[in-house]
């Protein structure tokens, strides 16, 4: 897909918002199918034949065990929140003995809503599988429901070096939070055309993912929106990274992502849809590339300095 789009000289921010926005909804849906993708770049998002994308090459991915989640729970203060997953961080770095985390959070002040002739809450017994009436806060604020692997926690090194997380880096371990830095990284590169650490070989790419801080090129102009979207996802602490906490949910509320109908993402009409496969042109087309990469008949002159 992103290939032919980070080409492009110019940029619309309609077509970032959009693709971004589908790719948000494919890592939150992996995510919730305990998954870490782990190699997000331009070259695995795939535009399908109607337009919408997909995720491919999933052979660096993380499979978490989904069996035995930990119980639903509350967590009213914001602040103790931010901080919480990453400081309790489990010993276990085999993927086959991490579990997912599956909590409740209480919604940020102003973002719950109280429901009118609520039924008596029931108590669960036997195995209803419910939550009892105490679990709810005072007042019936609405609950928001996170079913991501925000705590698991894997040593591997494993990624592509402009697009690996700081924490992947370090050797400190990491968790889901780094397909939200991957994500950024991908922003970034369909903004400007680069991503935001590279260097002139891979030691010196890695040493900027870890220690320089993050700049925006001058040209082309970019939303404010989409730079603090971008500044939010780049953040090399993994505590305080957008999406590390609750997951997509914090990032699908971003202001650039303000005109986002998510429920009807797939309903919306994609900006670009390829045209209809044909084996001749394809056959056609790997014919030109064959005779275009044969150095005894280049298509174009080749000046040897």
């Amino acid at each position: 897909m992103a290939n032919e789009w980070v080409d492009s000289e110019e940029i619309n921010m309609g077509v970032v918002g959009f693709y971004a926005a589908e790719v948000v909804a494919a890592l939150e849906y992996i995510h919730m199918m305990d998954i870490v993708y782990r190699d997000l770049k331009p070259e695995n998002v795939l535009v399908r034949a109607d337009g919408h994308i997909m995720l491919t090459d999933f052979d660096l991915s993380l499979k978490c065990d989904p069996t035995a989640p930990t119980p639903a729970h509350v967590i009213s203060d914001p602040i103790a929140l931010a901080g919480s997953h990453y400081s309790a961080s489990s010993s276990c770095i085999i993927p086959s003995c991490i579990v997912p985390a599956v909590s409740c959070f209480q919604l940020f002040p102003g973002r719950g809503r109280r429901r009118r002739h609520r039924r008596k809450k029931k108590t669960a017994s036997g195995g209803g599988g419910g939550i009892s009436g105490s679990s709810f806060p005072a007042g019936g604020l609405e609950l928001e429901f996170v079913a991501e692997p925000v705590e698991l926690r894997s040593m591997s090194f494993v990624g592509t070096h402009e697009y690996l997380a700081p924490e992947i880096v370090s050797g400190e371990g990491h968790g889901s939070s780094v397909d939200w830095w991957t994500l950024g990284v991908f922003v970034f590169e369909l903004l400007y055309g680069v991503t935001p650490f590279k260097g002139y070989d891979n030691e010196m790419t890695l040493a900027n993912i870890v220690a320089r801080a993050l700049e925006f090129p001058r040209d082309p102009p970019v939303s404010s929106a989409a730079k603090d979207l971008v500044t939010s996802l780049l953040a090399k602490d993994p505590t305080r990274r957008l999406g590390a906490t609750v997951g997509a949910a914090a990032i699908k509320r971003h202001p650039f992502f303000s005109g986002v109908n998510w429920a009807l993402l797939r309903c919306a009409t994609p900006p670009y849809v390829p045209p209809p496969f044909s084996v001749a042109a394809a056959t056609a087309a790997a014919a030109a590339a064959d005779m275009s990469d044969d150095d005894s008949c280049p298509g174009t002159p080749v000046e040897y300095y």
